[in-house]
C-alpha cells in the first residue's frame, strides 16, 4: 500500500506550482473512504498566500466525501524525507489519528515511516478543545 502512495505522491509532485521557490512537494493519502486523494504546493507571488501540498491533498478529500486520512505520502523533490511543516502537522491530524501512518519518501520510494503522534506529540485534539 505504501509503495502505491509513493507513486501518487510523486505524480502529484510533478502538478506542484512552485515558480518561486522551485521546491515542488507532492502529497497522496488514503481516506477511509478507500480511496487515494492527492495534492500539490501552490504558490502565490504573495508568499503568505500560497499553499502546501497536505492541505490541498486534505480539501481533495473533504470535497471527495472522506473524512479520516488513514495514511499518507510526502515527497520533495530536492529534499529527502522532507516531513509536512508545523501547521500541515496539525491540519494532517485533524484528519487523522495518532496511529496514523505518515510515508516519508525520497526519490526511490518510502524511506521512513513515522506515526502521526510521532510526527507531532502534542497537537491540539479536537475532544478537548472543539
Amino acid at each position: 500500500m505504501s509503495h502505491e502512495l509513493f507513486e501518487a505522491a510523486r505524480e502529484a509532485m510533478t502538478k506542484a506550482h512552485a515558480p518561486y521557490s522551485k521546491f515542488p512537494v507532492g502529497v497522496a493519502l488514503r481516506a477511509d473512504d478507500g480511496k487515494v486523494y492527492l495534492g500539490a504546493n501552490i504558490e502565490n507571488l504573495s508568499f503568505p498566500q500560497g499553499w502546501c501540498a497536505e492541505p490541498t491533498a486534505i480539501g481533495a478529500m473533504v470535497m471527495g466525501g472522506g473524512r479520516k486520512i488513514v495514511e499518507l505520502a510526502v515527497i520533495a523533490e530536492k529534499l529527502p524525507l522532507c516531513t509536512p511543516c508545523g501547521g500541515c502537522r496539525q491540519k494532517i491530524s485533524e484528519f487523522a489519528s495518532a496511529d496514523t501512518r505518515i510515508y516519508l519518501c525520497d526519490e526511490a520510494g518510502v524511506a521512513k515511516t513515522v506515526t502521526m503522534a510521532e510526527l507531532l506529540p502534542y497537537a491540539f485534539e479536537t475532544d478537548v478543545i472543539g
